[in-house]
């Protein structure tokens, strides 16, 4: 029954468009104009005769309109980003619904009410630009709060934990999940061998196997902060959150072979289901809730709760609802609003300081390093990723545009006699706690969800999954990979031992 749905589903996303502002984009647009909107002109504004539209027997080079676009198409594309390559993404608000201002003064919280204006990436890890939206892979779930106080970003995840801990993890990461250099294909070897050598994986990967590993549509899928993030209040008391966001319409996820089948005939599916909802008035929602520690919780936690491997247990740390997130419009211009949306986890305001981490310390300079390369030093004024609600006052200059004003005539160093802008002082700002960490260890968080967080039917299918991706891995990768779902849990590896010597016999590997 489900397959036949999603073959339903295929089959009007790409025979009966009728009704689709996804697909009917261009024709929305005929109809709500009259005619041509104006006069073609170069980009230095110059109208375009009609006889410079066709260059046949003419001079080239004193030909503006085709010199002019020529020109910018061969450097139309921008540096690809390393992960969260594909994505989709929408705008709307941020409402505060419950009053937290006892534990975070920024103004982002500071009543009931309280609306803010958002903008929302969603994005598979390791898919590379052109590839599959429904690829079995964690996805980013990024989000951009345009505070009065300048932008707070919360770059996440799907998955309520990270892969590991160690920041300089990142570049073996990302090399050895990505292609071989040498053929320019994804790697099982190089993926195994990773995984199996930093063994913490394990935890995020059991979620990513098994059936929250493909989300049905981006507003079916939830969001997690992965930090423990330290904030303050109005006094300087220091607490600690971890952020949630729940869709509203429910999780919903694909099975190996739905999510297959859509791939094959519509790449784009998340993407589209998210334009299409959203053009029609369906918009989506996210509730916002926080798990919150005191100090003393932090102190006494029987877990590290500063391990972005591990998740709070929320029996321990119940959710406490801050608010709701809503996505009501679409990108006018996906290049501009989408591509070029930039995230760091270093936008932090007043109140909120951040997580003590070393993974969000490196995270703050890897995402700037990446904008500063993919966009440039000035990434911050392309108006996607202007902080909207406040003047921006700076002693940067000059760089590659945008620009803007540039700073008009204002002093363009600090300190200085002048009148420039200055610095405000807060005496109860709070300094970020300096914690310890230990080397990874969450096996029993990775037991406790395999056990009780999965039903009989899920761990089967987390077996069949894995048994698909581990099956043509080297001999010795296999086995120190069983090694490793033994000690999560005798039933996982026995069950995975098992599948692996049926290879080639029992086991059908083209299923999958």
């Amino acid at each position: 029954m489900y397959r036949s749905l999603v073959s339903l589903v295929v089959i009007y996303n790409l025979v009966s468009a009728k009704n689709d502002p996804a697909a009917n984009q261009l024709i929305m647009f005929k109809e709500k104009t009259s005619g041509p909107i104006g006069i073609m002109t170069t980009s230095a504004g110059a109208p375009v005769e009609h006889k410079d539209t066709n260059t046949l027997n003419s001079r080239l080079i004193f030909n503006e309109y085709f010199m002019d676009s020529l020109t910018h198409t061969v450097r139309e594309r921008i540096p690809e980003r390393v992960v969260h390559a594909v994505a989709g993404g929408a705008f709307g608000y941020f409402e505060v619904t419950h009053d937290i201002t006892h534990i975070c003064k920024a103004k982002l919280f500071s009543r009931v009410g309280k609306k803010t204006p958002v903008a929302a990436r969603f994005s598979p890890v390791v898919v590379e630009r052109g590839g599959s939206d429904t690829s079995r892979d964690a996805r980013g779930f990024a989000v951009k709060f345009y505070t009065e106080e300048g932008n707070f970003d919360i770059v996440g995840f799907n998955t309520p934990m990270f892969l590991y801990k160690d920041p300089v993890i990142f570049p073996t990461f990302v090399h050895a999940l990505k292609k071989n250099p040498a053929n320019n294909l994804f790697d099982t070897n190089s993926f195994w061998d990773f995984l199996t050598l930093q063994p913490e994986t394990f935890h995020m990967f059991l979620l990513v196997f098994g059936d929250r590993g493909i989300p049905d549509g981006y507003h079916h899928m939830p969001g997690f902060g992965i930090h423990t993030f330290e904030v303050v209040n109005g006094h300087g008391s220091k607490y600690f959150v971890r952020f949630h966001f729940v869709p509203d319409a429910g999780i919903k996820n694909l099975r190996s072979e739905d999510a297959k089948k859509i791939s094959s005939e519509d790449a784009d599916y998340n993407t589209r289901t998210l334009y299409r909802s959203i053009a029609n008035g369906d918009f989506p929602s996210w509730t916002v809730s926080l798990q919150i520690l005191s100090l003393d919780d932090v102190k006494n936690a029987r877990l590290d709760v500063f391990d972005v491997t591990k998740v709070l247990p929320l029996d321990e740390y119940p959710l406490h609802p801050v608010g709701k997130m809503v996505l009501n419009k679409n990108a006018v211009n996906y290049f501009a609003e989408i591509e070029q949306l930039a995230f760091s986890p270093g936008n932090l305001v007043p109140g909120i300081l951040g997580g003590p981490d070393k993974l969000f310390e490196g995270r703050r300079l890897a995402y700037r390093e990446a904008q500063h390369y993919r966009l440039g030093a000035n990434f911050n004024r392309i108006p996607v990723n202007c902080p909207i609600q406040t003047k921006v006052l700076e002693y940067n200059r000059d760089g590659v545009p945008p620009l803007k004003d540039n700073g008009k005539d204002i002093p363009n160093y600090y300190p200085n006699s002048f009148n420039g802008p200055v610095p405000y002082k807060d005496h109860k700002r709070g300094e970020l706690l300096q914690i310890f960490e230990e080397d990874p260890n969450n096996f029993e968080q990775a037991r406790e969800l395999y056990i009780n967080e999965m039903t009989k039917e899920e761990r089967s299918r987390l077996v069949e999954n894995v048994l698909y991706r581990l099956g043509p891995a080297a001999k010795f990768l296999q086995e120190r990979a069983l090694k490793i779902f033994y000690i999560i849990h005798p039933d996982l590896g026995s069950r995975i031992e098992q599948g692996l010597l049926a290879n080639g016999t029992k086991y059908d590997w083209n299923r999958y």
